[in-house]
């Protein structure tokens, strides 16, 4: 399977050290330090947070917000109605 990596990219436009997305056929991810934070389906967008890692950081939570393009309130409301699904995806 095909997979590309790249660094997420600051407001400033400069590449985040430890802060990646991960594309394969079947889903997207965001990755923080070594922890698969979200998961992202490619076939119907169904959006899956890690259950010990979504929350874990600032600097997480900033680039989980950029990966998702919502705040924390957002997210909050979406894991509370069952539209993201809380998992271990490490």
């Amino acid at each position: 399977m095909e997979v590309m990596v790249r660094n997420m990219i600051s407001n400033s436009g400069n590449r985040v050290a430890n802060q990646f997305i991960i594309h394969t056929k079947t889903a997207t991810y965001f990755q923080s330090y070594r922890t698969i934070i979200a998961k992202k389906l490619a076939s119907n967008g169904k959006v899956f947070l890690d259950k010990n890692g979504w929350n874990y950081s600032v600097t997480t939570g900033r680039y989980r917000n950029q990966f998702l393009n919502e705040n924390i309130a957002e997210t909050r409301i979406k894991i509370k109605s069952g539209e993201y699904k809380l998992k271990d995806l490490n």
